[in-house]
């Protein structure tokens, strides 16, 4: 799990000498920031997760603060802002607007360009969607954070079953014990 996150994170120096990082200047050279442990790597999704349902201009700035103010791992954390993408950005968002509107009591507009487009409508679709974006942002990050740690326990555990039972497994005899004879203890004493 560890090596995958670390795989799949953005390099710490790239990050560090990031034109729009560069605001946090010696804030980046806290070690914490960097560390892969399971506190860290659910913080962070917790942090990346929440961020992308806010508005997508400077999601990364304040999913690198957040890291930076919670001492998570602020690669995982920007890295799960790029989730909201152009293509993913309407449904996600349409989907925020229903959650918002049915929690609202308030009818729902239909999915359409020309609606949406219209700056009139703005006022009748903000509020359900600001309310729809901080209920979906608090379900994905606490889903994101409860997640990460069950799926870190269950693969430390699944490790840790699996390095007990290569431990209590006989071993195979070797060709000294197969002749009859005992077998050294160790390549000293041959």
């Amino acid at each position: 799990m560890k090596h995958l996150m670390r795989r799949l994170a953005p390099d710490s120096k790239a990050l560090k000498e990031h034109r729009h990082f560069q605001v946090f200047g010696r804030l980046l050279h806290d070690p914490n920031l960097w560390h892969l442990n399971r506190r860290s790597a659910a913080g962070a999704f917790a942090i990346g997760l929440f961020m992308m349902y806010m508005p997508p201009f400077g999601q990364m700035l304040m999913a690198a603060a957040a890291a930076i103010a919670f001492r998570v791992n602020l690669p995982i954390s920007v890295a799960l802002v790029f989730v909201t993408n152009p293509v993913t950005i309407p449904p996600m968002f349409y989907f925020a607007y229903l959650v918002g509107a049915w929690v609202l009591g308030r009818a729902v507009a239909p999915f359409d360009l020309e609606f949406w487009a219209q700056p009139a409508n703005w006022v009748t679709i903000l509020s359900p969607l600001a309310l729809g974006c901080l209920l979906c942002a608090i379900a994905c990050s606490a889903l994101g954070y409860f997640g990460v740690h069950l799926a870190w326990r269950w693969h430390v555990a699944r490790h840790l079953q699996r390095r007990r039972a290569r431990r209590q497994a006989p071993a195979a005899p070797g060709p000294a014990a197969a002749a009859g004879l005992s077998e050294p203890s160790s390549s000293r004493q041959i």
